[in-house]
């Protein structure tokens, strides 16, 4: 479920600079404003913004210095907007501000949407049944988005088209490099060198969503049926089987982790958690799909991907502009994520 806490120090703005903006761009909401910070995610700060019973979403890039390219706020306003007028269930976006000198970074806002998130795969206080329902919403709602003609909703030029398992190994290692003052993991430079003499893969391009998981995702309050799909910071064109590995990697770490969003060890039948290869076999007759070649390149990329960037969270925790108070907590798991990923590249 949604955690709200006040804005850690590190994140902490001008709010009357903000009230002043949103006179202005969102004239129907005004009042004394109430803030406070979403937490659970590590990459762009969200708040939650209140004023004479309206509530906005406000989502920002992280003070200090960034990586490049990294906490594109312009990059996921500008692929929510374009997803509004199609089924892949998004909140609507209100207004941007690109202008750093409002409150310190660019920032945008969106309509609040309410439901019911679930920060894992297990979805704790669920019925067996209705949970079964859940997991099988997830999958539909990426298929809606791998659906989706990018070129005519605006986004032909939202990334390269082609090559996106080199890619991505390339733009991940980069980011380790960038953070070794968290350390090294000799176990994510194995899993780059391996998934660079895999990456020919055949290509396909979609819009990928980067970091499709359940606590990205917004539940209808009453039947499984998801009202939004959040975070939208990795998206681009890539291939559409990234997707796919990600939303299952959680069968693939041990419940026992602590932090770890993983199922792996839990009795799936008495939960009602549909098996990993349920999942698939929706994804692959909603998709028209006859099989998945490489799934465990794009499982291996996974986890290459999620332990590079939770690296990359410990070295913004280091420097004190992580975007969750637990950061450090998150990102130890980089070395257990990387050392999984070996494995099932061992096993290919």
């Amino acid at each position: 479920m949604v955690s709200l806490a006040p804005v850690i120090p590190a994140h902490r703005f001008d709010e009357n600079a903000l009230k002043a903006w949103l006179t202005g761009a969102v004239p129907e909401f005004h009042g004394d404003l109430s803030i406070r910070q979403f937490q659970g995610g590590q990459s762009n700060p969200t708040f939650l913004i209140e004023a004479d019973g309206k509530r906005l979403v406000l989502r920002k890039k992280p003070p200090g210095q960034l990586l490049n390219k990294a906490h594109d706020v312009e990059r996921e306003f500008r692929v929510v907007s374009a997803l509004g007028p199609t089924d892949v269930p998004v909140a609507r976006v209100v207004a941007l501000c690109d202008d750093a000198a409002v409150i310190g970074t660019p920032f945008y806002v969106m309509e609040f949407v309410e439901g019911r998130i679930f920060d894992n795969a297990a979805m704790d206080g669920v019925a067996p049944d209705e949970r079964r329902q859940l997991h099988f919403a997830s999958v539909d709602a990426l298929t809606k988005l791998h659906s989706v003609d990018f070129e005519a909703v605006g986004l032909g030029d939202f990334g390269p088209k082609g090559g996106y398992v080199a890619r991505q190994v390339e733009r991940w290692s980069r980011q380790y490099q960038s953070s070794l003052s968290a350390g090294e993991l000799p176990a994510l430079t194995w899993l780059a060198d391996w998934l660079r003499e895999h990456k020919g893969v055949p290509d396909e391009t979609t819009i990928a969503h980067g970091d499709f998981r359940h606590g990205n995702l917004c539940f209808v309050a009453d039947r499984p049926k998801v009202s939004a799909i959040f975070d939208w910071e990795l998206s681009t064109l890539g291939h559409p089987l990234s997707d796919l590995a990600y939303l299952c990697m959680s069968y693939r770490i041990d419940a026992g982790v602590p932090n770890s969003r993983g199922i792996l060890g839990l009795d799936l039948d008495e939960l009602g958690i549909p098996k990993e290869e349920e999942i698939v076999e929706r994804y692959c007759t909603a998709m028209g799909r006859s099989g998945l070649p490489d799934w465990n390149v794009f499982l291996a990329l996974s986890f290459f991907r999620l332990s590079a960037i939770l690296h990359g969270v410990m070295a913004r925790a280091l420097q004190g502009n992580a975007s969750d108070a637990n950061a450090r907590q998150v990102a130890q798991r980089a070395g257990l994520l990387a050392d999984i990923g070996q494995a099932i590249a061992r096993q290919h």
